[in-house]
């Protein structure tokens, strides 16, 4: 399987976030061993006017990473047990980026990363170059449709940002 470049990633979360979905996500573990899941869903966060995404308070030490060029991994916890998986997308001083919500046989944002093991340790970790997670065209390309929906647990962004179809799920 061939990894996606930098182009692939260096674009707005809006063309990332759906085509994100029916690709593969790899993780090697500590002990070699290596799986793979198609992604099934994800929700895209648009930069400082989204009230929705961590940039829309500024440039703080735990959004530093969205700022960055697309392809690092931005991770953070939420309920104080929970790990979120997030792909940078767009261009330096922009920041977007992508919850991976769902990989064929793990449903939820939280179960991806107990399932994978991610913690703080992949936050800026960089897809293009990483031996321990990345993601994959799949082998075979075939047509996959995709359903577009209002994000998840995001209802104090108000109702605009929150009704936005910016929810990609692999039909």
């Amino acid at each position: 399987m061939r990894r996606l470049t930098e182009s692939f990633y260096v674009r707005d979360v809006l063309e990332v976030a759906p085509e994100l979905v029916g690709k593969i996500l790899v993780r090697r573990f500590d002990d070699g061993r290596e799986e793979c899941y198609v992604i099934t869903e994800t929700e895209a966060y648009r930069g400082e006017e989204d009230l929705a995404c961590h940039a829309s308070k500024g440039r703080t030490p735990r959004t530093e990473i969205m700022y960055h060029r697309g392809g690092y991994v931005y991770v953070y916890l939420i309920y104080g047990m929970y790990w979120m998986l997030n792909v940078v997308t767009g261009h330096d001083g922009h920041p977007q980026a992508v919850l991976i919500r769902g990989l064929e046989g793990v449903s939820g944002p939280g179960k991806i990363t107990r399932r994978l093991q991610i913690d703080k340790s992949f936050y800026g970790e960089d897809l293009l170059y990483s031996n321990r997670l990345w993601i994959c065209e799949p082998e075979s390309i075939g047509s996959i449709e995709i359903e577009a929906y209002p994000r998840i647990g995001v209802d104090y962004a108000g109702d605009y940002w929150k009704n936005l179809p910016w929810r990609f799920v692999k039909k």
